[in-house]
């Protein structure tokens, strides 16, 4: 398991990203109690009606006209989160530096390795989950965004993570009060990223997700 020293650092940079496109939490010494304070900020309501989502509210898929992070590179971003997060990176000649065509993901979500390897029968292998799900973003709050702001959100790094692709279906839409990932060592980092997302796109947590994810602050970020 990670120790607490890099676990710290780990969160520290990801809380960081709050400040950086949102309100900053509390100055708070702690990662994780700056974590928790920004939980604790959020509003907590319960689901809005599922009418009206689907895919396309938030643009087109892994789209490239976004204002976050590796947006307008000339790359989609499916290949911009596998270059990111694969090592041994193959890239496809004439793609402009873009297409992965190989390469070896370590799994956070199951602290297993698995090689990537892309075609029409191995790309689905590995996946790119949405850490806060789009379905789940359209009921706590998305659907009060615009366009641009919902296009961002669901092309946004920080939101993002390959993992393989059973793992993302079984997933499906849950928020952390319903799915957890598999591998303990990764839950906390996993709800920070949440609770940073929600505090820079202004949605909500129902109470039993808010819950939840103060479980795993106070039990798996020691």
């Amino acid at each position: 398991m990670p120790s607490r020293t890099r676990r710290v650092a780990l969160l520290a940079v990801i809380v960081a990203a709050t400040s950086a496109v949102g309100a900053p939490p509390p100055a708070v010494a702690d990662p994780v109690d700056a974590t928790q304070a920004t939980l604790d900020s959020l509003p907590i309501k319960g689901r809005a009606p599922k009418t009206g989502y689907s895919r396309s509210q938030f643009g087109d898929s892994w789209s490239d006209d976004v204002w976050v992070a590796g947006g307008r590179n000339g790359c989609d971003t499916r290949n911009d989160v596998l270059r990111e997060q694969l090592s041994d990176v193959v890239i496809k000649a004439g793609s402009d530096g873009c297409v992965v065509v190989s390469g070896i993901l370590n799994d956070p979500y199951t602290g297993t390795t698995v090689v990537f390897q892309r075609g029409p029968d191995t790309s689905q292998e590995v996946q790119i989950d949405h850490i806060v799900a789009l379905s789940d973003a359209w009921q706590k709050g998305a659907q009060q965004l615009d366009d641009t702001t919902r296009r961002a959100f669901a092309n946004d790094p920080v939101n993002l993570q390959a993992t393989l692709g059973w793992v993302n279906q079984q997933k499906g839409a849950g928020d952390a009060a319903t799915w957890l990932p598999p591998n303990v060592a990764y839950r906390c980092e996993y709800v920070t990223r949440i609770v940073t997302v929600k505090k820079t796109y202004g949605l909500w947590v129902t109470q039993a997700e808010r819950d939840a994810i103060a479980r795993v602050l106070a039990s798996d970020c020691g």
